[in-house]
């Protein structure tokens, strides 16, 4: 239901018309049969929701306000591992604005596509706890339900009112100098698309005129690639630095070396230029990040996230060239700032660290380990 939803509405957003398509009436078909857009997961919810095709108040509540509770608690989202904690941080954001966009011919014939009753008449709180079967991998707890309930009954209420609500606009404030951050240390490339296309809707809600939107939309290009049978998006902004190791050590371990010793050099060159060389600014702790100095990302130096593989990766790389005259495949890196390297590596224990201790960080060990 979430790809099914998604894709259907992003094609009809894009001038393919309902009912000359065989595609899009059979998409239409299965999503009518198998529960409509409010049997979709809560991500898809989300998105429905921006673009007004979904009714917010169909959603379970992801209150900003967590961001403001005392730092040591694990029920802090600072603490999640990076991928959870900067979606969270954008969705929140969306939530508690309930941003709509546009309301054009096409949404509100959206808003009759996509459910077998009229829309006015859907009943959204009961559509908050449904999701199709197809899509569900791990059925939500009970404790999980009496929390959302709770939030949505009495939490929600109390907090879009005053003097609460002035807690919400803290809370905001301080979710978007978080989100310019990561816009900024990313170079606007982001840690992923899904991050990246939530912090530039961020961006448009609180000014669609602002010089951070405009910094954010020619990076748009960095997840786009033309393939044969049409554009496709990459799950990450590319693996340029990770491909780029793995290559070099193959020719290492053969004679090719000799006879490609040009284009090793560049190769070379180019990964001491990806080492990320300064951890980015400020408190690290207070931005919820980790050590960057010395790293390497799985794509760029732009990405900025040091992953513990793609660093492990390059330094042998780095290491193997320094076996071969400096006249074959170029001069060795510094000795600095390969003990940069090695202080990052011995700072880890998995891909990226989570902040949370116990035995919710070996959970979230786990959970890294495994993706």
């Amino acid at each position: 239901m979430f790809g099914s939803c998604l894709n259907y509405t992003t094609l009809r957003l894009l001038g393919e018309p309902k009912d000359n398509n065989d595609a899009l009436a059979r998409g239409r078909v299965w999503i009518l049969s198998n529960g409509t857009a409010t049997a979709a997961p809560q991500w898809a919810k989300i998105m429905l929701s921006v673009i007004g095709v979904y009714d917010w108040s169909g959603n379970n509540p992801m209150i900003p306000e967590l961001w403001l509770v005392p730092r040591f608690l694990p029920i802090h989202p600072g603490r999640f591992w990076n991928f959870t904690r900067t979606t969270y941080m954008s969705i929140s954001y969306l939530y508690a604005k309930k941003f709509v966009g546009p309301i054009t011919p096409t949404i509100l014939s959206l808003r009759d596509e996509l459910y077998n009753v009229p829309y006015s008449k859907i009943d959204w709180n009961g559509a908050r706890g449904i999701c199709a079967k197809a899509d569900i991998r791990y059925p939500p707890s009970v404790i999980y339900k009496v929390i959302s309930t709770c939030l949505n009954k009495f939490v929600e209420p109390i907090l879009n009112f005053w003097p609460a609500n002035k807690l919400r606009e803290r809370a905001l404030r301080h979710m978007m100098e978080h989100i310019r951050y990561e816009d900024d240390n990313t170079r606007y490339v982001g840690l992923c698309p899904v991050t990246k296309a939530l912090n530039m809707i961020c961006c448009w809600v609180e000014n669609p005129n602002s010089d951070t939107l405009k910094r954010h939309l020619p990076r748009i290009h960095d997840y786009l690639w033309v393939a044969e049978d049409g554009m496709k998006t990459k799950i990450y902004d590319g693996a340029q630095n990770w491909e780029i190791t793995l290559i070099i050590q193959s020719f290492c371990s053969t004679d090719l070396i000799n006879e490609y010793g040009p284009t090793i050099e560049r190769a070379h060159s180019y990964l001491k230029k990806a080492q990320i060389r300064r951890n980015h600014p400020g408190d690290q702790s207070y931005w919820f990040r980790h050590i960057s100095k010395g790293s390497w990302a799985l794509s760029t130096v732009d990405n900025g996230w040091g992953s513990s593989d793609s660093t492990a990766e390059a330094l042998q790389a780095i290491l193997l060239l320094s076996k071969f005259p400096p006249n074959l495949v170029g001069d060795p890196m510094e000795e600095e700032r390969l003990h940069d390297t090695i202080d990052f590596l011995l700072s880890l224990k998995v891909w990226f660290p989570t902040l949370i201790k116990g035995f919710l960080g070996e959970v979230s060990y786990i959970f890294s380990s495994y993706h």
